[in-house]
Protein backbone atom coordinates (compact mmCIF):
# COMPACT_ATOMS: atom_id res chain seq x y z
CA UNK A 1 0.00 0.00 0.00
CA UNK A 2 0.98 3.58 -0.55
CA UNK A 3 1.20 4.49 3.12
CA UNK A 4 4.58 2.86 3.55
CA UNK A 5 6.05 3.71 0.16
CA UNK A 6 9.43 5.33 -0.25
CA UNK A 7 8.01 7.28 -3.22
CA UNK A 8 5.70 9.16 -0.88
CA UNK A 9 8.63 11.05 0.59
CA UNK A 10 8.92 12.84 -2.75
CA UNK A 11 5.66 14.66 -2.25
CA UNK A 12 5.76 15.23 1.46
CA UNK A 13 7.64 18.46 0.91
CA UNK A 14 5.03 19.80 -1.47
CA UNK A 15 4.00 22.42 1.06
CA UNK A 16 7.34 24.11 0.64
CA UNK A 17 7.60 23.53 -3.07
CA UNK A 18 4.78 22.65 -5.46
CA UNK A 19 2.04 24.38 -3.55
CA UNK A 20 3.53 27.86 -3.47
CA UNK A 21 2.09 28.59 -6.89
CA UNK A 22 -1.38 27.56 -5.69
CA UNK A 23 -1.10 29.79 -2.67
CA UNK A 24 0.02 32.83 -4.67
CA UNK A 25 -3.10 32.53 -6.82
CA UNK A 26 -5.35 32.91 -3.81
CA UNK A 27 -3.65 35.23 -1.33
CA UNK A 28 -1.50 38.33 -1.20
CA UNK A 29 2.16 37.44 -0.75
CA UNK A 30 3.50 40.99 -0.42
CA UNK A 31 3.29 40.98 3.39
CA UNK A 32 5.97 38.78 4.95
CA UNK A 33 5.21 39.50 8.61
CA UNK A 34 3.31 36.20 8.91
CA UNK A 35 4.12 33.38 6.49
CA UNK A 36 2.55 29.95 6.86
CA UNK A 37 3.14 26.84 4.79
CA UNK A 38 2.77 23.07 5.09
CA UNK A 39 6.38 21.94 4.99
CA UNK A 40 5.71 18.23 5.41
CA UNK A 41 2.82 15.76 5.45
CA UNK A 42 2.39 12.11 6.28
CA UNK A 43 -0.45 9.94 5.03
CA UNK A 44 -1.55 7.16 7.35
CA UNK A 45 -4.35 4.68 6.88
CA UNK A 46 -7.13 6.77 8.41
CA UNK A 47 -5.62 10.26 8.62
CA UNK A 48 -3.13 12.76 7.26
CA UNK A 49 -0.72 14.60 9.54
CA UNK A 50 0.26 18.07 8.28
CA UNK A 51 3.40 19.79 9.52
CA UNK A 52 2.50 23.50 9.65
CA UNK A 53 5.51 25.79 9.48
CA UNK A 54 5.27 29.46 10.53
CA UNK A 55 7.71 32.34 10.13
CA UNK A 56 6.72 35.67 11.64
CA UNK A 57 7.92 39.03 12.88
CA UNK A 58 4.71 39.74 14.79
CA UNK A 59 5.27 40.35 18.54
CA UNK A 60 2.18 38.33 19.52
CA UNK A 61 4.05 35.07 18.90
CA UNK A 62 6.63 33.68 21.30
CA UNK A 63 9.01 32.60 18.52
CA UNK A 64 9.80 33.79 15.03
CA UNK A 65 10.09 30.33 13.47
CA UNK A 66 8.17 27.23 14.64
CA UNK A 67 6.27 24.14 13.48
CA UNK A 68 3.32 22.10 14.75
CA UNK A 69 1.60 18.93 13.52
CA UNK A 70 -2.09 19.18 12.74
CA UNK A 71 -4.82 16.85 11.42
CA UNK A 72 -7.77 17.67 9.16
CA UNK A 73 -10.25 17.85 12.05
CA UNK A 74 -8.20 20.65 13.57
CA UNK A 75 -8.43 22.66 10.34
CA UNK A 76 -12.21 22.24 10.45
CA UNK A 77 -12.22 23.28 14.12
CA UNK A 78 -10.34 26.46 13.22
CA UNK A 79 -12.74 27.27 10.38
CA UNK A 80 -15.74 26.79 12.68
CA UNK A 81 -14.23 29.18 15.24
CA UNK A 82 -14.21 31.93 12.60
CA UNK A 83 -17.64 31.00 11.22
CA UNK A 84 -19.27 31.09 14.66
CA UNK A 85 -17.64 34.34 15.81
CA UNK A 86 -20.07 37.26 15.43
CA UNK A 87 -17.15 39.69 15.18
CA UNK A 88 -16.41 38.21 11.74
CA UNK A 89 -19.99 38.41 10.42
CA UNK A 90 -18.98 41.09 7.91
CA UNK A 91 -16.14 39.03 6.43
CA UNK A 92 -15.83 36.30 3.81
CA UNK A 93 -14.60 33.35 5.87
CA UNK A 94 -12.12 31.26 3.83
CA UNK A 95 -13.73 27.89 3.05
CA UNK A 96 -12.53 24.92 5.09
CA UNK A 97 -10.34 22.48 3.15
CA UNK A 98 -12.14 19.32 1.95
CA UNK A 99 -11.66 16.11 3.90
CA UNK A 100 -8.79 13.95 2.59
CA UNK A 101 -10.22 11.06 0.59
CA UNK A 102 -7.85 8.38 -0.60
CA UNK A 103 -10.34 5.50 -0.35
CA UNK A 104 -10.81 5.15 -4.12
CA UNK A 105 -7.06 5.02 -4.81
CA UNK A 106 -6.44 2.60 -1.95
CA UNK A 107 -9.26 0.35 -3.14
CA UNK A 108 -7.83 0.25 -6.66
CA UNK A 109 -4.37 -0.57 -5.32
CA UNK A 110 -5.81 -3.32 -3.14
CA UNK A 111 -7.71 -4.87 -6.07
CA UNK A 112 -4.57 -4.68 -8.20
CA UNK A 113 -2.60 -6.48 -5.51
CA UNK A 114 -5.26 -9.18 -5.22
CA UNK A 115 -5.18 -9.77 -8.98
CA UNK A 116 -1.40 -9.61 -9.34
CA UNK A 117 -1.20 -13.21 -10.56
CA UNK A 118 -3.45 -12.49 -13.57
CA UNK A 119 -1.03 -9.92 -15.07
CA UNK A 120 2.42 -10.15 -16.50
CA UNK A 121 5.12 -8.43 -14.48
CA UNK A 122 5.31 -5.57 -16.99
CA UNK A 123 1.53 -5.10 -17.03
CA UNK A 124 1.39 -5.13 -13.24
CA UNK A 125 4.20 -2.56 -12.89
CA UNK A 126 2.59 -0.20 -15.42
CA UNK A 127 -0.81 -0.35 -13.73
CA UNK A 128 0.76 0.04 -10.30
CA UNK A 129 2.65 3.15 -11.47
CA UNK A 130 -0.62 4.62 -12.77
CA UNK A 131 -2.44 4.07 -9.49
CA UNK A 132 0.48 5.39 -7.45
CA UNK A 133 0.57 8.52 -9.60
CA UNK A 134 -3.18 8.98 -9.03
CA UNK A 135 -2.71 8.60 -5.28
CA UNK A 136 0.18 11.07 -5.20
CA UNK A 137 -1.77 13.63 -7.24
CA UNK A 138 -4.67 13.40 -4.77
CA UNK A 139 -2.26 13.74 -1.87
CA UNK A 140 -0.66 16.87 -3.34
CA UNK A 141 -4.06 18.46 -3.91
CA UNK A 142 -5.05 17.69 -0.32
CA UNK A 143 -1.94 19.39 1.04
CA UNK A 144 -2.45 22.36 -1.30
CA UNK A 145 -6.04 22.99 -0.17
CA UNK A 146 -5.10 22.85 3.51
CA UNK A 147 -2.20 25.23 2.93
CA UNK A 148 -4.31 27.72 0.96
CA UNK A 149 -6.80 27.87 3.84
CA UNK A 150 -4.07 28.80 6.33
CA UNK A 151 -2.43 31.29 3.97
CA UNK A 152 -5.72 33.07 3.38
CA UNK A 153 -6.07 33.53 7.13
CA UNK A 154 -2.45 34.62 7.55
CA UNK A 155 -2.73 37.21 4.77
CA UNK A 156 -5.95 38.74 6.12
CA UNK A 157 -5.33 41.87 8.23
CA UNK A 158 -8.00 40.87 10.79
CA UNK A 159 -8.01 37.06 10.76
CA UNK A 160 -4.26 36.87 11.37
CA UNK A 161 -4.75 38.43 14.81
CA UNK A 162 -7.37 35.90 15.92
CA UNK A 163 -6.51 34.11 19.17
CA UNK A 164 -7.63 30.68 17.95
CA UNK A 165 -5.52 31.06 14.82
CA UNK A 166 -2.44 31.80 16.93
CA UNK A 167 -3.20 28.76 19.10
CA UNK A 168 -3.52 26.61 16.00
CA UNK A 169 -0.15 27.81 14.67
CA UNK A 170 1.83 27.94 17.90
CA UNK A 171 0.50 25.41 20.42
CA UNK A 172 2.78 22.40 19.96
CA UNK A 173 0.46 19.87 21.62
CA UNK A 174 -2.59 18.06 20.30
CA UNK A 175 -5.62 20.38 20.23
CA UNK A 176 -7.78 17.44 21.35
CA UNK A 177 -10.25 18.00 18.54
CA UNK A 178 -12.32 14.90 17.88
CA UNK A 179 -14.52 13.87 14.98
CA UNK A 180 -18.19 14.74 15.48
CA UNK A 181 -20.40 11.86 16.62
CA UNK A 182 -23.67 10.97 14.91
CA UNK A 183 -25.76 13.16 17.19
CA UNK A 184 -23.53 16.17 16.55
CA UNK A 185 -23.65 15.54 12.81
CA UNK A 186 -27.45 15.52 12.97
CA UNK A 187 -27.41 18.74 15.02
CA UNK A 188 -25.13 20.41 12.46
CA UNK A 189 -27.47 19.30 9.68
CA UNK A 190 -30.48 20.72 11.51
CA UNK A 191 -28.68 24.02 12.12
CA UNK A 192 -27.78 24.21 8.44
CA UNK A 193 -31.39 23.48 7.50
CA UNK A 194 -32.60 26.17 9.90
CA UNK A 195 -30.17 28.70 8.42
CA UNK A 196 -31.32 27.85 4.90
CA UNK A 197 -34.96 28.26 5.89
CA UNK A 198 -34.21 31.53 7.68
CA UNK A 199 -32.35 32.79 4.62
CA UNK A 200 -35.34 32.06 2.39
CA UNK A 201 -37.70 33.81 4.80
CA UNK A 202 -35.42 36.83 5.06
CA UNK A 203 -35.10 37.10 1.29
CA UNK A 204 -38.88 37.06 1.00
CA UNK A 205 -39.71 39.44 3.86
CA UNK A 206 -36.76 41.86 4.21
CA UNK A 207 -36.18 44.39 1.44
CA UNK A 208 -32.58 45.50 1.04
CA UNK A 209 -32.54 49.00 -0.43
CA UNK A 210 -28.77 49.02 -0.88
CA UNK A 211 -28.21 48.63 -4.61
CA UNK A 212 -24.66 47.29 -4.23
CA UNK A 213 -25.61 44.39 -1.95
CA UNK A 214 -28.75 43.60 -3.93
CA UNK A 215 -26.68 43.31 -7.11
CA UNK A 216 -24.09 41.22 -5.30
CA UNK A 217 -26.78 38.83 -4.07
CA UNK A 218 -28.24 38.30 -7.53
CA UNK A 219 -24.79 37.93 -9.07
CA UNK A 220 -23.46 35.46 -6.49
CA UNK A 221 -26.53 33.22 -6.72
CA UNK A 222 -26.25 33.01 -10.50
CA UNK A 223 -22.45 32.82 -10.43
CA UNK A 224 -22.47 29.96 -7.91
CA UNK A 225 -24.83 27.97 -10.15
CA UNK A 226 -22.57 28.56 -13.17
CA UNK A 227 -19.51 27.49 -11.18
CA UNK A 228 -21.27 24.32 -10.06
CA UNK A 229 -22.19 23.43 -13.63
CA UNK A 230 -18.73 24.30 -14.95
CA UNK A 231 -17.07 22.18 -12.25
CA UNK A 232 -19.16 19.16 -13.22
CA UNK A 233 -18.29 19.57 -16.89
CA UNK A 234 -14.62 20.16 -16.13
CA UNK A 235 -14.51 16.98 -14.05
CA UNK A 236 -16.04 15.04 -16.94
CA UNK A 237 -13.45 16.46 -19.34
CA UNK A 238 -10.63 15.50 -16.98
CA UNK A 239 -12.13 12.04 -16.56
CA UNK A 240 -12.22 11.54 -20.35
CA UNK A 241 -8.52 12.43 -20.61
CA UNK A 242 -7.80 9.87 -17.90
CA UNK A 243 -9.83 7.32 -19.88
CA UNK A 244 -7.73 8.09 -22.97
CA UNK A 245 -4.55 7.58 -20.95
CA UNK A 246 -5.91 4.26 -19.64
CA UNK A 247 -6.74 3.20 -23.20
CA UNK A 248 -3.17 3.93 -24.28
CA UNK A 249 -1.91 1.74 -21.43
CA UNK A 250 -4.06 -1.17 -22.62
CA UNK A 251 -2.99 -0.66 -26.23
CA UNK A 252 0.67 -0.53 -25.23
CA UNK A 253 0.40 -3.73 -23.16
CA UNK A 254 -1.52 -5.56 -25.90
CA UNK A 255 1.00 -4.62 -28.58
CA UNK A 256 3.87 -5.62 -26.30
CA UNK A 257 2.26 -9.02 -25.76
CA UNK A 258 1.81 -9.44 -29.49
CA UNK A 259 5.44 -8.50 -30.09
CA UNK A 260 6.74 -11.05 -27.57
CA UNK A 261 4.49 -13.91 -28.69
CA UNK A 262 4.56 -13.50 -32.47
CA UNK A 263 8.35 -13.35 -32.96
CA UNK A 264 7.75 -12.33 -36.53
CA UNK A 265 8.83 -9.48 -38.76
CA UNK A 266 6.30 -7.29 -36.94
CA UNK A 267 8.11 -7.57 -33.62
CA UNK A 268 10.14 -4.37 -34.00
CA UNK A 269 7.14 -2.52 -35.42
CA UNK A 270 4.84 -3.59 -32.59
CA UNK A 271 7.46 -2.83 -29.95
CA UNK A 272 8.07 0.66 -31.33
CA UNK A 273 4.34 1.46 -31.54
CA UNK A 274 3.78 0.08 -28.03
CA UNK A 275 6.57 2.31 -26.71
CA UNK A 276 5.02 5.29 -28.49
CA UNK A 277 1.63 4.65 -26.93
CA UNK A 278 3.31 4.47 -23.51
CA UNK A 279 4.93 7.87 -24.06
CA UNK A 280 1.69 9.41 -25.29
CA UNK A 281 -0.08 7.89 -22.29
CA UNK A 282 2.20 9.79 -19.94
CA UNK A 283 1.46 13.05 -21.78
CA UNK A 284 -2.30 12.44 -21.64
CA UNK A 285 -2.02 11.72 -17.92
CA UNK A 286 -0.20 15.04 -17.44
CA UNK A 287 -2.92 16.83 -19.41
CA UNK A 288 -5.60 15.34 -17.15
CA UNK A 289 -3.60 16.27 -14.05
CA UNK A 290 -3.05 19.87 -15.24
CA UNK A 291 -6.72 20.31 -16.15
CA UNK A 292 -7.73 18.98 -12.77
CA UNK A 293 -5.34 21.31 -10.94
CA UNK A 294 -5.63 24.49 -13.00
CA UNK A 295 -9.31 24.35 -13.98
CA UNK A 296 -11.41 21.90 -11.94
CA UNK A 297 -9.75 22.72 -8.63
CA UNK A 298 -9.98 26.46 -9.29
CA UNK A 299 -13.68 26.19 -10.13
CA UNK A 300 -14.31 23.98 -7.11
CA UNK A 301 -12.43 26.28 -4.74
CA UNK A 302 -14.27 29.41 -5.85
CA UNK A 303 -17.57 27.57 -5.74
CA UNK A 304 -16.91 27.10 -2.01
CA UNK A 305 -15.58 30.65 -1.69
CA UNK A 306 -18.68 32.03 -3.43
CA UNK A 307 -20.82 30.13 -0.95
CA UNK A 308 -18.85 31.84 1.84
CA UNK A 309 -19.57 35.22 0.21
CA UNK A 310 -23.28 34.32 0.07
CA UNK A 311 -23.09 33.53 3.79
CA UNK A 312 -21.81 37.07 4.39
CA UNK A 313 -24.85 38.49 2.57
CA UNK A 314 -27.19 36.29 4.59
CA UNK A 315 -25.62 37.43 7.87
CA UNK A 316 -25.94 41.06 6.78
CA UNK A 317 -29.61 40.52 5.87
CA UNK A 318 -30.19 38.99 9.30
CA UNK A 319 -28.48 42.04 10.82
CA UNK A 320 -30.77 44.31 8.77
CA UNK A 321 -33.82 42.40 9.99
CA UNK A 322 -32.65 42.87 13.59
CA UNK A 323 -32.13 46.60 12.95
CA UNK A 324 -35.64 46.97 11.52
CA UNK A 325 -37.05 45.05 14.49
CA UNK A 326 -35.21 47.43 16.85
CA UNK A 327 -36.77 50.39 15.02
CA UNK A 328 -40.23 48.92 15.43
CA UNK A 329 -39.63 48.25 19.13
CA UNK A 330 -38.50 51.87 19.58
CA UNK A 331 -41.67 53.14 17.91
CA UNK A 332 -43.80 50.96 20.19
CA UNK A 333 -41.89 52.14 23.28
CA UNK A 334 -42.41 55.78 22.32
CA UNK A 335 -46.09 55.17 21.59
CA UNK A 336 -46.52 53.60 25.02
CA UNK A 337 -44.06 56.03 26.63
CA UNK A 338 -42.39 53.07 28.32
CA UNK A 339 -38.80 51.71 28.30
CA UNK A 340 -37.80 54.36 25.78
CA UNK A 341 -34.16 54.61 26.95
CA UNK A 342 -33.58 50.86 26.67
CA UNK A 343 -35.25 50.73 23.24
CA UNK A 344 -33.16 53.66 22.01
CA UNK A 345 -29.96 51.99 23.22
CA UNK A 346 -30.90 48.73 21.50
CA UNK A 347 -31.78 50.58 18.30
CA UNK A 348 -28.50 52.50 18.35
CA UNK A 349 -26.51 49.31 18.89
CA UNK A 350 -28.33 47.53 16.05
CA UNK A 351 -27.78 50.52 13.77
CA UNK A 352 -24.04 50.66 14.48
CA UNK A 353 -23.64 46.93 14.01
CA UNK A 354 -25.48 47.01 10.69
CA UNK A 355 -23.49 49.99 9.38
CA UNK A 356 -20.16 48.43 10.38
CA UNK A 357 -21.13 45.12 8.84
CA UNK A 358 -22.20 46.82 5.61
CA UNK A 359 -18.92 48.75 5.40
CA UNK A 360 -16.74 45.70 6.03
CA UNK A 361 -18.89 43.51 3.83
CA UNK A 362 -18.52 45.84 0.88
CA UNK A 363 -14.73 45.87 1.27
CA UNK A 364 -14.66 42.07 1.47
CA UNK A 365 -16.83 41.57 -1.61
CA UNK A 366 -14.76 44.01 -3.66
CA UNK A 367 -11.60 42.19 -2.57
CA UNK A 368 -13.25 38.85 -3.33
CA UNK A 369 -13.91 39.96 -6.92
CA UNK A 370 -10.33 41.16 -7.46
CA UNK A 371 -8.89 37.98 -5.97
CA UNK A 372 -11.22 35.78 -8.01
CA UNK A 373 -10.50 37.50 -11.33
CA UNK A 374 -6.73 37.38 -10.76
CA UNK A 375 -6.83 33.66 -9.88
CA UNK A 376 -8.91 32.68 -12.91
CA UNK A 377 -6.78 34.80 -15.23
CA UNK A 378 -3.55 33.22 -14.02
CA UNK A 379 -4.84 29.65 -13.97
CA UNK A 380 -6.48 29.82 -17.39
CA UNK A 381 -3.34 31.31 -18.96
CA UNK A 382 -1.24 28.63 -17.26
CA UNK A 383 -3.58 25.91 -18.48
CA UNK A 384 -3.52 27.19 -22.06
CA UNK A 385 0.29 27.25 -22.04
CA UNK A 386 0.43 23.72 -20.61
CA UNK A 387 -2.09 22.41 -23.16
CA UNK A 388 0.04 23.85 -26.00
CA UNK A 389 3.17 22.36 -24.46
CA UNK A 390 1.63 18.89 -24.14
CA UNK A 391 0.13 19.04 -27.65
CA UNK A 392 3.55 19.85 -29.11
CA UNK A 393 5.06 17.03 -27.08
CA UNK A 394 2.53 14.51 -28.42
CA UNK A 395 3.08 15.67 -32.00
CA UNK A 396 6.84 15.27 -31.58
CA UNK A 397 6.42 11.77 -30.11
CA UNK A 398 4.26 10.68 -33.06
CA UNK A 399 6.59 12.27 -35.62
CA UNK A 400 9.57 10.49 -34.06
CA UNK A 401 7.71 7.18 -34.16
CA UNK A 402 6.76 7.59 -37.83
CA UNK A 403 10.30 8.63 -38.78
CA UNK A 404 11.77 5.66 -36.88
CA UNK A 405 9.39 3.21 -38.57
CA UNK A 406 10.19 4.62 -42.01
CA UNK A 407 13.92 4.20 -41.38
CA UNK A 408 13.40 0.54 -40.53
CA UNK A 409 11.54 -0.23 -43.77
Amino acid sequence: MMDGMDDESEILNCGSGGQKDNRSETVDLTDNSLRVDISDALSEKDKVKFTVHTKTTLPEFQKSDFTVVRQHEEFVWLHDRFEENEEYSGYVIPPAPPRPDFDASREKLQKLGEGEGTFTKEEYNKMKQELEAEYLATFKKTVAMHEVFLCRLAAHPVFRNDHNFRVFLEYDKDLAVRTKNKMEVVECFMKSLTKSTDELLLSATVKDHNEFFEQQKNFLIEYHNHLKEATTKSDKMTSRHKDVADSFVKLSMTLTQMATTEHSDLEKFLTKVADTFEKVRKTEARIASDEDLKLSDTLRYYMRDTFAAKRLLYKRLRCLANYEAANRNLEKARAKNKDIVAAEAAQQLACEKFEQMSEKGKEELVDFKARRVAAFHKNLVDLAELEIKHAKSEVQILKSCIASLKNEE
